[in-house]
């Protein structure tokens, strides 16, 4: 491996609102068409809550606050490495309407949620504690 490889740093976000879960449909690679929670790149120069709740709302509309910190996951994919940084939050305000890099948003029950979602360290992170 090169040595100017490096993981990607990510933030997802488990957002709740009562019993329900926020999953966006990705609208692109990697896993395009797939169910997953919202989530994206950081910036450089932002926190990591800055950058869960700015991914939040630039893919679903949808506004809340931080709770907590669910995980931290490793997803090493082909020849891609990113560590992603999934949090808790609670809906503040807002209906998910699918914008940047989603295809699709929208708030369904826990059980569904873990139907949609594919991989197993998603579903992990979606299960409440």
């Amino acid at each position: 491996m090169s040595e100017s490889k490096r993981p990607f740093a990510c933030v997802g976000v488990v957002c709740r609102r009562g019993d329900d879960v926020l999953l966006v449909k990705r609208g692109r690679e990697p896993l395009k068409g797939c169910w997953s929670i919202p989530g994206g790149k950081m910036d450089f120069g932002e926190t990591v809550h800055e950058a869960a709740l700015r991914e939040l709302e630039e893919e679903t509309g949808v506004k809340a606050r931080i709770v907590r910190l669910i995980d931290v996951v490793d997803s090493i994919m082909d020849d891609t490495h990113y560590v992603l940084i999934d949090f808790e939050a609670e809906w503040i305000s807002g209906e998910p309407v699918p914008a940047d890099d989603a295809d699709a948003a929208e708030f369904v029950p826990v059980l569904e949620a873990m139907q949609r979602v594919s991989w197993d360290r998603t579903r992990q992170v979606i299960t409440p504690a």
